[in-house]
């Protein structure tokens, strides 16, 4: 019985500690990640990720953009992105 009170502890421990909160911020980029440095992105803007894909670069910025850049750092596209609603509780 103290075994299992003990793995009952452990596991909504481990729920509580390691499940994301809804609503909270986003991640940042980690610090000692940086974006590549050919890629010029518009005054005042800030990336929050960067992803690499077949042929281009996907930067997400902290107001809601996602700019797309070709391998060699020219922009192609600007995408407004719209934050989804947070579910109801």
């Amino acid at each position: 019985m103290i075994t299992m009170i003990g793995g009952v502890i452990t596991v909504v421990a481990l729920l509580v500690t390691r499940m994301p909160h809804l609503g909270g911020a986003a991640p940042a980029v980690p610090a000692g990640l940086q974006m590549p440095a050919n890629l010029k992105l518009p005054d005042g803007a800030k990336a929050q990720a960067v992803t690499f894909g077949a042929g281009w670069i996907g930067v997400v910025t902290t107001d809601n953009r996602l700019f797309i850049f070709t391998p060699q750092g020219s922009l192609q596209q600007e995408i407004a992105i719209a934050p989804l609603p947070l579910p109801k509780p």
